[in-house]
């Protein structure tokens, strides 16, 4: 059985109260917080008993209010680039404002990660509910969307949901930051990673898809068996990884299909992802820089963590062969992840 509990947090200035929510198995203790629908930590054991948090975080309120690396939250309403934050609807333009470099990033300035969403109690977890409305950062039509995170033994399962009035691009996902040995560990370097991709999307200088779908074969997002991040890093371009794996072909039927495993050999932590979305951005926190003081006051540098964010392929409101990323009035968006804790 899972205990469900919650308690408030604090108060953001102009929003509300926030609420954080605990989620407890015999196995794993998760915290939700209802702040851009955060998962705050992650609680789980290793080979020898011992309990780590394996969620990167903060400490306080304050330090998710002014977050800028999105740790923990649900992005939206499209994660991910939109190239030159620009793309056309049913023959209208939209333009948004552009918050990475020359591109809009994860639902703009003010994002799903900066609200604060309703939260109610569901057997084994909770339902957090937003709605955002026409035009919020540029987006078209109000969207009603839901979160449901439940915890059931090892897993722990995020179940989207969406309807719009007007015809929208979105694409939603969870940006939690691991780190398998426990959060405030300097680096992933000996952790092993495989994603059950067989090709990757390769990237401009602005890390929008060049459009092409390129095979992993004889490549080093050849992830297809496991392999050490610390040695596999050394042969990827640029600062780390940061591509779409493509779980499927861009019109095949939705089903959950197996995506990631990592492995933590030192203290046997296993995470496991499956999804319903047809790509993983597999991200090595390239960005972090120790400017962050994180929970227990550890600083968090480059390769401290990595994000497997299931989701749509970037950029798909503007590329014809990717995935339909529109969502239009009458139908509904539902995609599903699960995260599985075990041990070897």
């Amino acid at each position: 059985m899972t205990q469900v509990s919650h308690q408030q947090w604090g108060q953001v200035p102009g929003l509300g109260s926030v609420d954080m929510w605990t989620l407890q198995s015999p196995q794993v203790r998760v915290e939700v917080l209802t702040l851009g629908a955060i998962i705050r930590s992650v609680s789980c054991r290793g080979k020898h008993g011992q309990m780590e948090d394996i969620v990167l975080g903060y400490d306080n309120l304050e330090g998710y209010v002014s977050d800028k690396r999105y740790l923990g939250a649900v992005v939206g309403r499209v994660a991910n680039r939109i190239a030159k934050g620009h793309f056309v609807v049913e023959g209208k333009e939209f333009q948004l404002d552009t918050n990475n470099g020359p591109n809009a990033l994860h639902g703009g300035l003010h994002g799903f990660n900066k609200a604060v969403w309703l939260a109610a109690e569901v057997e084994g977890g909770v339902i957090l509910s937003h709605t955002s409305p026409d035009g919020d950062q540029g987006y078209p039509g109000e969207l009603q969307v839901s979160i449901t995170y439940t915890l059931q033994g090892e897993t722990l399962t995020a179940d989207y949901r969406a309807r719009s009035t007007k015809t929208t691009p979105i694409n939603l996902t969870n940006h939690s930051y691991f780190n398998l040995a426990g959060q405030g560990v300097a680096d992933i370097y000996d952790h092993e990673v495989s994603i059950s991709a067989q090709s990757y999307l390769p990237v401009d200088d602005t890390s929008i898809p060049t459009g092409e779908i390129r095979p992993v074969e004889d490549t080093p997002f050849d992830l297809r068996a496991p392999v050490p991040v610390g040695i596999r890093l050394k042969n990827v371009p640029g600062l780390g990884f940061d591509h779409n794996f493509c779980l499927c072909s861009p019109r095949d039927d939705w089903t959950e299909r197996h995506a990631a495993r990592v492995l933590h050999p030192p203290s046997g932590r296993v995470l496991e992802v499956s999804t319903s979305q047809p790509g993983v951005q597999f991200y090595t926190a390239n960005v972090l820089d120790g400017s962050i003081r994180g929970k227990g006051g550890v600083t968090y540098g480059k390769h401290s963590a990595f994000c497997l964010e299931t989701q749509n392929w970037p950029n798909a409101v503007n590329q014809a062969s990717f995935p339909d990323c529109l969502l239009r009035p009458g139908d509904e968006y539902h995609h599903v992840t699960c995260f599985t804790f075990t041990t070897v």
